[in-house]
């Protein structure tokens, strides 16, 4: 059985956002070498849109050897774009979902395969709320920004969660790794 993981980037004080945050190269070849061995990642409409930033990358690339090979990694990986409004995406590697993500996900988890990925914050809030994330990978930037889309919002019931390891960049962000307990 696939696990899903919930693999987001995010401010000290709990913010998802992508413009107060300034991944380098060695945090791009993680989430390069992340996308590389997964088999598909979820999306929400609005993190989907703000992705299709790779492909301009793609068609000019940088020169930055790590950022390149993230737009090549993002290009590659299969996307499931979950959206109300969307009428199709014309990404090569992208589909629209045609269920909802409680059956997709579970139809997902049941094929053999490498590991689910989602990246967009109402997601994982939802799929949380669903009892389907086997693993959170919470990575933490030293910037506080006071304001934003708080990753955990509208969250009813405790969870707690069982830390794994953790991983340490030369910028000061930290990747925790956690699981969740069963209470």
């Amino acid at each position: 059985m696939r696990k899903l993981i919930a693999a987001i980037n995010m401010t000290l004080d709990g913010y998802c956002d992508h413009t107060a945050i300034n991944p380098d190269e060695e945090i791009h070849q993680h989430y390069a070498d992340l996308l590389n061995n997964a088999g598909v990642i979820l999306y929400g409409r609005v993190t989907y849109q703000l992705m299709e930033y790779w492909r301009t990358i793609l068609e000019n690339p940088t020169g930055d050897k790590a950022t390149d090979e993230f737009a090549i990694a993002m290009d590659k990986i299969p996307k499931i774009v979950f959206s109300h409004t969307l009428q199709n995406v014309d990404w090569k590697s992208a589909t629209l979902a045609n269920k909802d993500i409680e059956a997709t996900v579970l139809e997902l988890k049941r094929q053999e395969g490498k590991d689910i990925f989602v990246g967009s914050p109402g997601l994982i809030v939802e799929l949380m709320k669903l009892n389907l994330i086997d693993e959170y990978q919470l990575c933490i930037h030293p910037v506080i920004v006071g304001s934003g889309s708080p990753l955990f919002k509208n969250i009813s019931e405790k969870m707690m969660l069982k830390l794994m390891k953790t991983k340490t960049f030369g910028s000061g962000a930290v990747i925790h790794y956690y699981e969740p307990t069963k209470q």
